[in-house]
């Protein structure tokens, strides 16, 4: 079964399974610690901060009908152009983890930006053109070597998974919501608690999303409703609008597929008193399951279980 439809169907059933785990709730949001929301401008300053990729043909691999520039591999991205006439081209990217990456466009003549997450070392990528079904023409395998300029890069860039624009509504949300914020910490905290508070699960569309869904984030704010892919990837994408490091996360929850977040800030603290941020790790943040259990205690001490998660990919 491909990748993303299997996330889309296991998420519904985890889901139900944490409202099993967390039962009913009896408390409403809590909004105390790090956070701001009191209307007043903070001291931070808020003007979004869009890292833009760029295709700029200094580096090239492969060529046509799937070429990849590599020009920027240090910025922690390549991009990949599909121009042939097949449905879809795959890209297979395996990086100094072992952990093999598939990305498929289903564009052609548009460049997709995808991420370089296993940090610096030796990758190897293989291009392929889809022939018929599930069969696949070999165009390409070749290796590159990849020296981030910051480990952290990757998680600031938009890519095919968090895509978004300096004119993406969820970028100007994000700065909107965290006008209030004197720190990164209180930012984190006012997106998100925006985002627990304005999207509801959807789970009609959990039991009809097609094969190869990808999240829109801008289309998740306007109908405030999403799967745990769209909770995420719009959650990354605000906070990323921010210039806040932040991990789009897919794994396992127990025995159930799923995907959550993680962030890196500098600043030390809490978020409604269980979120803990120590300023030299990445700290795990999951807004489907808080805004489908309202953000009660025992949900958030289920997150914050390491044991709970298994993180396979990083995004």
């Amino acid at each position: 079964m491909n990748l993303k439809r299997r996330l889309v169907i296991l998420c519904g059933l985890l889901f139900c399974l944490v409202l099993l785990v967390s039962g009913c709730s009896s408390g409403g949001k809590s909004s105390s610690g790090g956070g701001s929301g009191d209307g007043k401008a903070g001291t931070r300053d808020s003007t979004p901060h869009v890292y833009v990729p760029e295709a700029s043909g200094t580096g090239l691999l492969g060529g046509p009908p799937l070429t990849l520039d590599i020009s920027h591999t240090d910025q922690g991205y390549l991009m990949a152009l599909y121009d042939g006439s097949a449905s879809k081209a795959n890209i297979q990217i395996t990086g100094p983890d072992g952990i093999t990456y598939k990305y498929f466009i289903t564009t052609p003549g548009e460049y997709v930006t995808l991420p370089l997450t296993s940090g610096s070392g030796t990758y190897t990528i293989a291009g392929y053109e889809n022939i018929v079904d599930n069969q696949y023409a070999s165009l390409y395998k070749e290796t590159i070597e990849v020296t981030l300029a910051d480990e952290l890069l990757p998680y600031l860039y938009p890519n095919q998974y968090v895509n978004f624009s300096s004119e993406s509504r969820a970028v100007q949300k994000a700065s909107e919501v965290v006008k209030s914020a004197s720190s990164d910490l209180d930012a984190v905290a006012d997106v998100y608690h925006f985002v627990i508070e304005h999207v509801s699960y959807d789970t009609e569309k959990a039991e009809t999303v097609p094969a190869g869904y990808l999240p829109d984030v801008d289309e998740t704010l306007s109908t405030g409703k999403g799967i745990c892919f769209d909770y995420a990837a719009l959650t990354t994408a605000m906070l990323r609008s921010q210039n806040i490091p932040t991990r789009l996360e897919i794994g396992y929850s127990g025995k159930i597929y799923h995907a959550w977040i993680s962030v890196y800030i500098e600043d030390i603290g809490w978020i409604d008193k269980l979120i803990e941020f120590t300023g030299d790790a990445w700290t795990r943040m999951d807004p489907t399951f808080a805004s489908s259990n309202e953000n009660n205690e025992k949900i958030l001490k289920y997150i914050g279980d390491g044991s709970n998660y298994n993180l396979q990919y990083l995004h």
